[in-house]
């Protein structure tokens, strides 16, 4: 790999495509050049870099000669079509979507987790789920220590991880709500402003939702734990940005409170916050722009043997997104 890479940011006016941008940027990632590309809606459009305005490029089959890496979030159906040909053309894929995230061939990976399946890929990566993502956080260094058997977990997730449009629909159902106006709905099949909804992605057969379901098979995957178990119910919360997610975690060993303080605290990536007699704990308001995780709350499971429950908070669309691939690409650097 060139130490001065080429990289291309593929739906480059995105939310995470423009947090990938700040990412390569703030962390210094030592970016040869930087193509932006996405539809044609988009063509001309400029985004800041190092302290220069690139021009967004059309997404096309020859976009990518040249390039050595490609940064793809720009939804599966893109994926499927694009990352193949990049692949081909010789540029190794970042993939947000979940277009390969199942499939044997590809990496799925955390960093902080599984930086050494980076070396397997075959021309494609695949970055996981971002609730996933922000959950494996907090508990891969307790399952180091104590093994995990299975979790019970519970999403808190902001509306930003839908995308612009439900940001814009949170702030006017407010509005409509202050100002005694009938409440509109366009993102959401029912109001998200003053209230929950216990939906997030497509339900399946067995009842629960593709995204409860990833929690369980892509943990699996990354943590190299085929045994592994989730129950799991996402949860579409009023805030604009982080997720955060309730967690009762049932181990192999028995797990003391400090004994996991001690494991989170040293964890990479993991903030520990964890005060509740002074009002300490994570939440989404402060872990949001931050790229480490919060995790706290940290107590005995009463209902579970050898159980420990926790909350974890982090920015969806960094380490949930930009940031992890961002990370993936410096792990590419190495190898």
């Amino acid at each position: 790999m060139n130490k001065n890479p080429s990289v291309a940011v593929v739906g480059a006016t995105g939310a995470v495509g423009v947090e990938m941008i700040k990412t390569l940027e703030k962390r210094n990632f030592p970016v040869g050049k930087l193509t932006l590309l996405a539809s044609s809606r988009s063509v001309g459009r400029k985004l800041p870099f190092r302290g220069k305005e690139i021009s967004v490029t059309e997404l096309t089959r020859d976009s990518f000669k040249g390039i050595d890496i490609a940064l793809f979030s720009a939804g599966g159906n893109i994926s499927r079509e694009y990352a193949p040909i990049a692949a081909a053309a010789g540029c190794v894929v970042v993939d947000n979507s979940s277009a390969f995230r199942m499939d044997d061939a590809v990496p799925l990976v955390i960093p902080e987790i599984n930086a050494g399946d980076v070396k397997l890929h075959k021309g494609i990566i695949a970055n996981p789920n971002c609730t996933t993502a922000i959950t494996l956080m907090a508990l891969y260094p307790l399952h180091k220590a104590f093994h995990v058997n299975r979790i019970f977990a519970s999403s808190y997730q902001a509306v930003s991880g839908t995308g612009a449009k439900a940001i814009e629909e949170l702030k006017r159902q407010v509005g409509e709500v202050v100002s005694g106006k009938p409440v509109t709905k366009e993102v959401y099949p029912h109001q998200i402003a003053f209230n929950v909804l216990p939906q997030v992605d497509t339900f399946l057969p067995n009842g629960y939702t593709k995204e409860e379901m990833k929690m369980e098979n892509e943990g699996r995957k990354i943590m190299h734990h085929p045994n592994f178990h989730a129950s799991v119910t996402c949860v579409r919360v009023p805030v604009y940005r982080s997720h955060s997610v309730a967690v009762s975690a049932e181990f192999q060993k028995p797990a003391s409170v400090e004994s996991a303080r001690a494991a989170l605290k040293n964890a990479p990536g993991v903030d520990l916050v964890d005060e509740p007699e002074n009002t300490k704990y994570p939440m989404p308001l402060f872990a949001s722009e931050k790229y480490n995780c919060e995790v706290g709350r940290i107590r005995k499971d009463c209902a579970l043997e050898n159980g420990l429950a926790f909350w974890v908070s982090g920015d969806q669309l960094l380490k949930g997104a930009a940031l992890n691939a961002v990370q993936i690409a410096e792990e590419l650097l190495k190898d």
